[in-house]
């Protein structure tokens, strides 16, 4: 299975949260991962947040950020996606940044997957629906298979 892994998934790697265990489940059953480089200013982005609500110590949020780095997913750089994805956006009026997994998703033929409900739904009704799951929705699929 070739899957593009979106920051809301990535950090799960990371933090200890709610699908956590789902997210370590990709990494142990996916044949490929794949993401943009935007990745890594999202998570890190994600952490700094998290350190400032104080749900991880100030002093982890730089360390696991570094560890973005190692991460084992096979990186593409932005700008090889990043037309496609403000194609997708404008026409689905949807933030560019999120759009950018959509077309990496799309380039690779694999699918999205991402904890993000809110984009996930909106996407569900498009054409685009079949390219994004759900991190519950996937887990779902794994105990299944």
């Amino acid at each position: 299975m070739r899957l593009v892994v979106d920051a809301s998934v990535a950090v799960k790697w990371l933090v200890d949260e709610d699908g956590s265990e789902a997210a370590d489940g990709i990494l142990e059953l996916a044949a490929e991962l794949h993401a943009p480089r935007l990745l890594a200013s999202e998570v890190a982005n994600a952490l700094w947040r998290k350190a400032r609500l104080r749900e991880i110590e100030s002093g982890d949020a730089g360390v696991l950020a570094a560890s973005v780095a190692q991460m084992p997913v096979a990186w593409t750089d932005d700008e090889q996606v990043c037309g496609e994805a403000a194609r997708l956006a404008v026409g689905l009026d949807h933030p560019v940044y999120e759009c950018m997994y959509l077309a990496l998703a799309h380039r690779v033929d694999g699918r999205l997957v991402t904890a993000d409900e809110r984009f996930a739904n909106a996407l569900a009704g498009s054409e685009h629906g079949g390219a994004v799951v759900t991190l519950a929705a996937l887990e779902g699929e794994f105990e299944a298979g």
